[in-house]
């Protein structure tokens, strides 16, 4: 074999990167002989993702609901890769912070444009037959949204609006956790106790939403911005990027959410409750919660009207 200019290059680099780690280069070769071509299916894992599919029931329309919400769960993910890398970027230019930002806007718009298929692409008969084995899971129980939030802005900008004046950044993790927004929709209005929706909940992911919020608390997306040059800050790619992400999170995906879920609730075909028992109209509504990631890039008449459908 005649080895030319570009391939002496390439085995160079490859010799510099293996004594990097103290590792035998040759035995690294050797090793490429006995690999196998990589395929579509072995790299996609197709054969695994294909078969995370399993049914409840015997009716056709909750393969649809749980393919629909797994996809879901996966632009999270895709979401929350593309937060951390701005999140933990070294030397943060506008021009990055906008680019990444507008990929999870376009995640997030296509979450949105997706509930024509929870809205259009089911039965109405069938879903308020299979809903019932679901209960009492509920999208409400989505981890890696509430880490989507918690990774968006200051925790205080995610506290149920009636406890933020008694809340600011010394108070402890836990106590904070305990008063996030959407910890009313788990809780019995005149009691207080959690419901099994919501304990099971904090069971499972409980520790984790702590690490993420300690995590979390000085490079979330906000805290980000304001460490940007004053100058920065006033970029109007960058300041249009953060008004349309929280946009399209909180009112845009939350309408495009709440009037899938009214159509079947409210067709009077059930008893009009959500599958975890929570008084779903108020908690979905961005009107009643107000979740706003960037208050101080909206307008005081932009925030009075915040979550208003015109």
């Amino acid at each position: 074999m005649t080895i030319n200019d570009t391939t002496a290059s390439i085995l160079e680099e490859i010799d510099q990167k293996y004594q990097a780690i103290n590792q035998k280069t040759e035995t690294h070769l050797e090793g490429l002989l006995w690999s196998k071509p990589i395929t579509y299916w072995d790299y996609i894992q197709t054969d695994a993702l294909l078969n995370l599919q399993i049914q409840r029931t015997t009716l056709p329309d909750e393969m649809v609901f749980i393919m629909y919400h797994q996809v879901n769960e996966l632009l999270f993910k895709m979401i929350l890769w593309e937060m951390r890398q701005i999140s933990y970027a070294e030397s943060l230019t506008t021009d990055f912070f906008t680019e990444r930002l507008m990929r999870v806007s376009r995640y997030f718009d296509m979450l949105t444009t997706s509930f024509d298929i929870m809205g259009d692409g089911m039965e109405v008969e069938q879903y308020m037959k299979f809903r019932n084995t679901l209960t009492p899971a509920s999208g409400f129980q989505s981890a890696q949204y509430r880490m989507i939030e918690i990774a968006s802005t200051d925790l205080i900008n995610l506290i149920d609006y009636r406890f933020r004046a008694t809340i600011d950044r010394n108070t402890p993790y836990e106590h904070a956790l305990d008063h996030m927004y959407w910890q009313a929709a788990g809780k019995d209005h005149q009691t207080g106790e959690k419901s099994y929706l919501l304990l099971e909940f904090e069971r499972k992911y409980k520790a984790a939403f702590i690490t993420q919020m300690k995590e979390y608390n000085t490079i979330n997306l906000w805290q980000k911005f304001k460490q940007l040059p004053e100058s920065d800050q006033k970029n109007p790619e960058l300041v249009k990027a953060m008004r349309h992400y929280d946009h399209t999170v909180n009112i845009t995906w939350v309408m495009g959410h709440l009037n899938a879920a009214r159509k079947y609730i409210d067709s009077g075909k059930g008893d009009g409750e959500a599958t975890g028992g929570s008084d779903w109209k108020k908690y979905m509504h961005p009107r009643y919660q107000r979740r706003i990631f960037f208050p101080e890039l909206w307008s005081e008449e932009e925030l009075a009207n915040w979550g208003i459908e015109k």
